[in-house]
C-alpha cells in the first residue's frame, strides 16, 4: 500500500528518501537514509530492521546490489519485502518478494529507484522517476516531493493515501530534512510539501546552531539570547 523514491544529488552528495501509503505513520518505520554511505526504504509488508542493516552493508564498501543481496539472503520472510536502495556512487538496487502486494512496480533511473505495491497501474513508478531526473538541479528535497506528485497524477495507490514522509541526509549524522505527515484525511503529500517550504529557510540555521551557537541567528521568540544583543 505504499509508493517511495529513493535519491542521490551528485552535486551535493545528499541521500534521501520520500514515501506515502494509506496507513499511519510510514515515515517512522519505512525511510531509511546515512550521511556519505546512502538510502533504502523498506516496505510492502515493512520490517524496519532492513533499513539499517543494509546502511551498514553500504557503509563497509559493497555496492548497492552487493548489498541487497547480502541483505536479503538472511532476511527472515524475503517474499513479504519490497526494499530499494542507493550507494553514494548512484547506484541503485532492488527486491521485490513473491508476496508482494497486489499491482506493483520498481522503476529505476539516473540517480534514484522508485517502487510501489498496490497501486492503480504499474506505470507509478516510472512517473515518479521521469520527475526526479527532469528537475536535476533543483533541492533534493524539492527533487523528492515532485517524485511523490507525480506518482499520485500519474495513478498512485488503489485507495487514498493518509500519511508521507520526507527524509534527507547531508554532511551530518543527524538528518538535514525529516518531515512527516503521521495521519491525514486530505492528501499528505500536499501538507508535506507545505510543511518543506515552511522549513527550508530556517533548514541552515539549525546545522548552524548545533555546529556554532554563537554564530547562530536569533529564534525570534520572546527571552532569545539573541533578541538581547
Amino acid at each position: 500500500m505504499t509508493f517511495s523514491l529513493v535519491g542521490r544529488c551528485a552535486e551535493t552528495g545528499m541521500f534521501g528518501v520520500a514515501i506515502t501509503t494509506s496507513s499511519i505513520a510510514v515515515a517512522s518505520r519505512c525511510p531509511w537514509a546515512r550521511a556519505g554511505v546512502g538510502a533504502v526504504a523498506t516496505q510492502n509488508v515493512t520490517d524496519p530492521r532492513l533499513g539499517n542493516q543494509g546502511l551498514d552493508l553500504l557503509e563497509k564498501g559493497m555496492s548497492a546490489p552487493e548489498a541487497m543481496n547480502a541483505l536479503m539472503a538472511k532476511a527472515p520472510s524475503p517474499e513479504h519485502r519490497q526494499v530499494t536502495m542507493i550507494d553514494k556512487r548512484g547506484h541503485a538496487a532492488f527486491w521485490s518478494g513473491a508476496k508482494t502486494l497486489g499491482t506493483n512496480n520498481v522503476a529505476p533511473g539516473e540517480d534514484c529507484i522508485a517502487a510501489g505495491n498496490l497501486l492503480q497501474n504499474p506505470d507509478v513508478p516510472a512517473a515518479m522517476v521521469k520527475a526526479f531526473v527532469q528537475s536535476k538541479g533543483r533541492h533534493l528535497a524539492d527533487r523528492l516531493l515532485l517524485g511523490l506528485e507525480a506518482g499520485i497524477v500519474a495513478g498512485g495507490e488503489m485507495g487514498p493515501v493518509h500519511s508521507a514522509g520526507l527524509l534527507v541526509v547531508h554532511e551530518q549524522n543527524w538528518p538535514l530534512v525529516d518531515l512527516r505527515i503521521d495521519w491525514s484525511d486530505d492528501n499528505p503529500i500536499v501538507r508535506l510539501k507545505r510543511l518543506w517550504e515552511d522549513y527550508q529557510p530556517q533548514m541552515d540555521a539549525y546545522i548552524t546552531r548545533a555546529l556554532d551557537p554563537n554564530a547562530a541567528p536569533s529564534y525570534g521568540v520572546p527571552g532569545d539570547m539573541g533578541e538581547e544583543k
